[in-house]
């Protein structure tokens, strides 16, 4: 049985605006509806998730999804929800940036064929070779300036200026509605509900131009419950690409969601029923420090993003982070995974010369490396058994130890052999103090 889209959108608390005939449109038969996305970088990030998941629930309802990768629009700029202008592209950033939207998107929705298989678009392809005279004649002069004006787009900006490029860019958007809507009968356009009004510039030109009939469907903006923008961490935006933000940072982007939140992003983000998440939920109120909810939405998330395999090495470096992973554990994480793990723990330089020679525990613990202040430090975290190597820090006996005491698993020289991706060894100090050895 089809889902019905509309009644998915509303449940799980997506839906926005929705163009009056719309519902009775998708009842009646399979409907293609597009939405756009940005192409200024070669990686869309979970700001664009929602946008994809629409698609996606669109193509599960039955629908025709498809995702017009904005190469003409791309060189123009979007004002809706900018306070400035942007900078402007060239075709082969363009092309490049595209090619890497396309890879992602075909992670979600289904290519394979068949009357709603989706499909991916570039308006520059309708658009680059459409001369100006003819574009102000066939298509600006069906939009008045008034009608443009009133956009709370364009409100918005008329105090610190907008340029003609900007202004036009709803006329734009408005001509590929109208463009995919006479060549490829696309009745819907979708998008946040920051488009509103470029959508419904494209349905008024349909209708002033050729008399005909399209519809507008929005999706509400994802906000963080304190107020903060959603998909930005204190190092930028959470990209879906995984050179650009790790596996591991991405799983604990929704790892770190607040319980709120988490509410919130499982409905939008997954694709796990209704009951499914209402038991998730009760789970969740009935022991909250187990982080249920968070749990669910990471791995539903980071599997379909990234993959099983990137799930489970992003969940053995958190175990690891947090005191709980093991040694054969941290051996096997990528170096990306380990740094990503380890990100802004406080690494220091060591000579793989003196490494391959072999440094004595208490001198590479305060000579080499300062973690201890001094030999005797050294020597009091050990017997105190507050010093781990790679997670491991069993006491047993060191060489001129006064009374034989305490060190770890036989360890009297630290070498090479310690050596993480032959590069890193993890020193942990106390509880929460870890250093990242770095072998140059």
């Amino acid at each position: 049985m089809k889902k019905d889209f509309v009644q998915e959108l509303k449940w799980r608390g997506i839906l926005h605006d929705i163009m009056p005939g719309t519902e009775e449109l998708l009842s009646k038969e399979i409907v293609a509806g597009y939405i756009g996305f940005d192409p200024t970088a070669d990686s869309l990030h979970v700001g664009s998730l929602a946008q994809i998941m629409t698609l996606l629930h669109f193509q599960e309802a039955g629908h025709k999804p498809i995702a017009l990768v904005g190469g003409a629009t791309g060189m123009v700029g979007d004002p809706s929800g900018k306070s400035q202008e942007r900078n402007l592209l060239d075709e082969k950033t363009l092309n490049h940036n595209l090619s890497g939207i396309k890879v992602q998107l075909e992670k979600f929705l289904d290519f394979s064929g068949g009357i709603n298989s989706a499909e991916i678009v570039n308006n520059y392809d309708w658009l680059k070779d459409y001369r100006f005279l003819d574009f102000i004649r066939d298509i600006g002069k069906h939009i008045t300036i008034s009608y443009m004006m009133a956009k709370d787009s364009v409100q918005s900006r008329l105090e610190s200026g907008m340029s003609f490029t900007e202004f036009s860019y709803q006329l734009v958007q408005g001509f590929d509605f109208y463009y995919l809507w006479k060549n490829k009968n696309v009745k819907i356009q979708m998008g946040g509900s920051d488009q509103w009004g470029n959508i419904v510039t494209g349905t008024e030109l349909i209708r002033r131009k050729d008399g005909g009939e399209a519809f507008a469907l929005t999706t509400q903006l994802i906000k963080k419950s304190d107020g903060t923008k959603f998909g930005k961490t204190e190092s930028g935006n959470i990209w879906l690409d995984a050179g650009k933000t790790s596996p591991y940072q991405f799983y604990q982007f929704w790892m770190n969601s607040s319980d709120e939140d988490a509410k919130t992003y499982i409905r939008i983000f997954t694709l796990l029923t209704k009951e499914e998440i209402e038991a998730l939920e009760q789970k969740h109120n009935e022991a909250p420090h187990l982080r249920t909810l968070q749990k669910a939405l990471a791995k539903d998330v980071t599997c379909r993003v990234h993959s099983g395999n990137d799930y489970n090495a992003a969940v053995e470096a958190s175990e690891i982070l947090f005191g709980e992973g093991t040694t054969d554990a941290l051996k096997k994480l990528s170096e990306s995974d380990l740094l990503s793990a380890f990100e802004g723990v406080p690494q220091v330089g060591i000579s793989k010369s003196e490494l391959e020679k072999g440094i004595n525990i208490l001198d590479f613990l305060s000579t080499y490396t300062k973690i201890c202040p001094s030999k005797g430090d050294a020597r009091r975290m050990i017997d105190a058994n507050g010093i781990k190597i790679n997670k491991e820090g069993n006491i047993s006996n060191i060489q001129g130890h006064p009374g034989g005491r305490g060190i770890i698993n036989n360890i009297q020289v630290i070498d090479q052999a310690y050596l993480l991706n032959q590069k890193y060894i993890l020193v942990q100090k106390g509880k929460k103090n870890y250093f990242l050895i770095k072998a140059e």
